[in-house]
């Protein structure tokens, strides 16, 4: 008699949705969504045989949803991973009276060896790009006299240092992990190139090791070795080793970072650096999910100094973040502030002001589009003037502002309605299916709909006279957008029980009688019904729980 379901139609299900229960529904609570829901759709019920088709499809529907949620280790996996998850392979030889806990556990085995395979496709690439601009001409011109020197008359901004370089990793195998980078680098006409190649092994789950071999035209050929090792559950050390090979002989060096969490959000490090630069360091961060805060300080050859640092997160959606920090030492002293926002879903731009004594004045332009970093520091002037700091501060907000409202609003908004458009264009054929579905629920609870208003008028009860589900156009300002509504007025008072309507915290789209009308755009349920004789009415967003009859949703007949 029946007839299987698809995997696309099993997918596209939200099995508490279909039932109309909460997901911390108990197993009474499951049997009695599933007979009532039988009994709406048993094909027996109903002679006509395309209604009897119809009821068919239904019926297995609700009986495949009720035979997971039913079962406590489908329905751990279910809960934990959708319907995804159960479609798996190795769940058909796991032991049946595991808890939720060790079901999650096997799943995340299962979910390893999947990945091992796919290990060979996977690289990781990473890159910069750094562009220097020299543009204190724009500041710090020559006196009078000298502008008739031919071609003064204009600012010379020239490009003075670039810098490139780029990584990728290749998973040798579960462990082990070899990189290869390179870069590229030049200056006021002088430059060179270097080429790395590292093979890191994970010894255990507490450490790793790293083996690095380097060359380059303006360095000799370069060997490291790098080790990290988890200490303690809060405290690990990294040490780094390297013989860098020149004209001038072999140039060891030792770095070695000993850090420990000082509490959930605090690291505490220790840093000691011999050989090129020696120094001794020392810093705290403390990283927050509204803030992140550094000081540091440093004793060394040749630089010593102090350092305190303080960025504020704003929890909106383009994660903006202001910035400022302060460094002070034998080099002189640099004030810094800044602030950066994510333009799109994978970029995030910032820009920085420095200024420094003796460094002057620059502005750091920074660009991170998913993992490629394009940086672009440009020097305006060599000394402290208040007109380089003025527009180095005001000149990227304006120019920001400018192109945000220009160019990157027009173009997000662009892209999600094509995304939009791509989206409902692949699921043009699943709504149609949907639709039709709908319709045939909605055939098929007619009588019983019938029957249930009879019973509720008899004790003045709960009647549902007209409600719609979709996207309402409420804004003046969104006048130009089409109202895309289905009216769900059966599917509705079909669900009604002893003059009670409740509605769980889940999309109504998987209501049976229900469909989505408008893929991808967000949705409300509007509901005017009538209790003990009076006008009520409701309007929810689409994932919001309802209970009505409510005082609150009253219509005041006096106004």
């Amino acid at each position: 008699m029946a007839t299987a379901l698809s995997e696309e139609e099993l997918d596209n299900e939200d099995y508490y949705s279909l039932l109309n229960v909460r997901r911390e529904a108990s197993s009474e609570e499951l049997k009695a969504a599933y007979r009532r829901l039988c009994m709406l759709y048993h094909p027996d019920k109903h002679r006509d045989p395309e209604l009897k088709s119809q009821a068919e499809r239904l019926f297995n529907l609700v009986h495949q949803a009720y035979e997971v949620l039913s079962d406590p280790q489908t329905r751990a996996i279910y809960d934990i991973y959708g319907k995804r998850g159960l479609e798996m392979e190795g769940w058909e030889v796991v032991e049946r009276r595991r808890t939720p806990a060790e079901i999650r556990e096997e799943f995340e085995r299962l979910q390893r060896e999947r990945e091992e395979r796919r290990l060979q496709q996977r690289t990781n690439p990473k890159g910069t790009i750094s562009v220097g601009v020299d543009a204190t001409d724009l500041f710090d011109r020559y006196d009078e006299e000298y502008e008739d020197v031919s071609g003064s008359g204009f600012p010379q901004i020239e490009i003075n240092k670039m810098h490139i370089s780029q990584s990728i990793e290749a998973p040798l195998t579960a462990t082990d992990t070899a990189i290869l980078s390179g870069s590229l680098s030049t200056q006021n006409g002088n430059g060179g190139g270097s080429v790395n190649f590292a093979l890191r092994r994970v010894t255990s789950a507490k450490g790793w090791g790293e083996l690095e071999f380097g060359a380059g035209d303006l360095q000799g050929p370069l060997f490291g070795l790098k080790l990290f090792r988890n200490l303690t559950p809060r405290c690990f050390v990294t040490t780094n080793c390297a013989l860098q090979f020149s004209s001038r002989g072999i140039r060891p060096g030792l770095t070695t970072v000993l850090a420990r969490n000082l509490d959930k959000n605090t690291v505490g490090y220790l840093q000691w650096r011999w050989g090129i630069q020696s120094a001794m360091n020392t810093s705290i961060v403390r990283d927050t999910k509204t803030s992140h805060f550094t000081v540091a300080l440093q004793l060394g050859i040749p630089h010593s100094f102090a350092l305190i640092s303080y960025q504020h997160k704003f929890q909106d959606d383009d994660q903006t973040r202001v910035k400022g920090s302060l460094k002070a030492g034998f080099f002189g002293t640099v004030l810094e502030y800044g602030a950066e926002r994510k333009i799109s879903r994978h970029s995030v731009l910032g820009a920085a002001v420095s200024i420094g004594v003796p460094q002057g004045v620059s502005l750091k332009v920074k660009l991170n589009r998913a993992s490629q970093t394009y940086f672009f520091p440009i020097h305006l002037t060599d000394q402290l003037l208040p007109s380089a700091v003025f527009y180095a501060t005001v000149g990227p907000l304006v120019v920001y502002f400018a192109m945000h409202r220009l160019i990157i609003k027009p173009y997000l908004r662009a892209q999600r309605e094509k995304e939009l458009e791509k989206q409902r264009e692949s699921a043009a054929t699943d709504v149609l299916q949907k639709k039709q579905e709908a319709e045939s629920a909605v055939r098929l609870m007619q009588e019983s709909v019938r029957r249930i208003i009879e019973a509720e008028e008899s004790r003045m009860g709960l009647i549902i006279v007209n409600a719609w589900y979709g996207k309402f156009v409420n804004d003046k300002s969104r006048k130009s957008e089409k109202v895309k509504v289905i009216d769900v007025t059966v599917p509705l008072q079909c669900l009604v029980k002893d003059s009670k309507l409740i509605l769980t915290e889940a999309s109504k789209a998987g209501l049976p009688g229900f469909y989505d009308p408008c893929v991808g755009e967000e949705k409300n349920l509007k509901v005017l019904y009538q209790f003990r004789g009076v006008l009520h009415q409701v309007m929810v967003l689409d994932s919001e729980a309802l209970r009505i009859p409510k005082q609150s949703h009253r219509i005041d007949t006096d106004g």
